[in-house]
């Protein structure tokens, strides 16, 4: 594990994580929860943003951003991990839907849940279906919302085909629908070892040696507008080739 060959630099980031952590909590409940009027996403998915960008500085997570985010409708995206989170956030505000498993995380539970996240348990068929009606909750008030239809995070190296569920809002009300890919590198590493939180991993050491990383390269392009459609499975199909097509065209970078 790289944390073990560099504890020092792994030991610094984890008390500059808790540090930012800890600011973000405070801001939240002291000037965003007590300002809402109800649940105010737009205004939690810019708290996200801010606070994202700093975890990124933490993290030493260098983006390239290519393309212009979308202001608002739906974004679709491949998943890596966890890392996703802030790397898509410092590139616009929105409103992430998540495992229902990342709430019980420590720290970063409370922080998805600060940031509006909707959580999905993809066994149970009746929750995509109230889930949905969160993301039509969070639509109304013209948030960014994004979701990852492939339902699990890779390692990478492939674009997994994306599952329609969750694309049913859209086709039902006409949401602009908008495409994204997010490619990682490490510098004399390995990001699918290193970065990607997928296979069998388990948080807390794939953390610990994410902290011990000198630097991490990521890129998030944007791709172009889809249109809906009527037919929630051809809509995932048309998806999943524009991301596959961003993924072909921006992966060696």
């Amino acid at each position: 594990m790289r944390w073990l060959r560099h504890p020092l630099r792994a030991g610094f980031r984890l008390t500059a994580f808790f540090v930012v952590a800890a600011g973000a909590l405070t801001e939240h409940f002291l000037l965003i929860w007590p300002r809402e009027k109800g649940f105010d996403y737009v205004r939690r998915a810019r708290w996200s943003q801010r606070w994202g960008r700093r975890f990124l500085q933490v993290l030493s997570v260098e983006v390239t951003v290519i393309g212009e985010p979308p202001a608002d409708g739906l974004l679709v995206a491949n998943h890596l991990g966890y890392v996703d989170i802030p790397v898509l956030a410092a590139a616009s505000p929105m409103v992430f839907v998540s495992k229902a498993e990342v709430r019980r995380w420590p720290v970063i539970g409370w922080l998805t849940r600060c940031a509006g996240t909707i959580y999905v348990d993809r066994s149970r068929k009746a929750d995509v279906v109230s889930v949905n009606e969160g993301l039509e909750a969070v639509a109304r008030q013209h948030a960014l919302l994004c979701i990852f239809p492939e339902g699990t995070s890779t390692g990478g190296d492939r674009v997994l085909p994306f599952r329609p569920a969750l694309l049913e809002p859209a086709v039902a009300r006409g949401w602009r629908v908008s495409t994204a890919w997010i490619g990682y590198r490490v510098p004399g590493g390995s990001a699918a070892d290193e970065v990607c939180y997928w296979r069998d991993m388990v948080f807390g050491p794939h953390f610990l040696n994410l902290l011990a990383l000198e630097k991490i390269v990521a890129v998030v392009a944007f791709g172009p507008t889809v249109p809906s459609g009527d037919d929630r499975k051809q809509l995932a199909q048309q998806l999943h080739a524009e991301v596959s097509r961003l993924a072909e065209r921006h992966g060696a970078m």
